[in-house]
């Protein structure tokens, strides 16, 4: 308990809580977006890189119990059927990780901030891109942005359901 007292004052802490409540209350409404509450949420109380890190266990829990909802099988179809993003995501987000150690903080939040403004006025503007069908190529590009912002900052959701919601992916998968 002393690290967190360390790094932040009792008020602070209790704030910092708060925020991962609220990020999880939404979470637990929509079905993502938690990792965008807390970065946005805690940043304004610790420094960014505190905040990815604080981020890091509590979504990869929430997101293992939202995939295993269904069970391990389906759970694994899933995982086939998405592997060339799952791949491509995934090199792309260790790389950008390691980004978040030499950046300045105000480089993080221009990183951090320009994509989840884009996707929050593709939201506002109404706009739901559509895809014809799946392609490879389209997955790996759509993993690799949602690879880059996840690495820097702990949030790939809104690239991943626009795409989820191009190819008409149903909500269980």
């Amino acid at each position: 308990m002393d690290l967190f007292t360390d790094l932040l004052s009792p008020a602070s802490l209790a704030l910092a809580f708060a925020v991962v409540l609220f990020a999880g209350l939404i979470k637990g409404m929509v079905g993502f977006g938690m990792p965008m509450t807390m970065i946005s949420g805690l940043s304004t109380i610790i420094a960014p890189d505190l905040a990815l890190a604080a981020l890091i266990v509590p979504t990869l829990m929430t997101n293992g119990l939202l995939a295993l909802r269904q069970g391990w099988r389906a759970a694994w179809d899933s995982i086939s059927r998405f592997r060339v993003f799952l791949l491509v995501g995934l090199v792309l987000l260790v790389g950008s990780a390691q980004l978040v150690a030499v950046l300045p903080s105000r480089a993080l939040f221009l990183l951090i901030g320009a994509p989840i403004t884009l996707f929050a006025l593709i939201l506002l503007l109404g706009w739901t891109p559509r895809l014809a069908a799946r392609s490879a190529r389209v997955e790996a590009m759509v993993g690799a942005v949602a690879g880059f912002v996840g690495g820097m900052s702990g949030v790939w959701g809104p690239p991943t359901v626009a795409y989820l919601t191009a190819i008409e992916t149903p909500k269980q998968d």
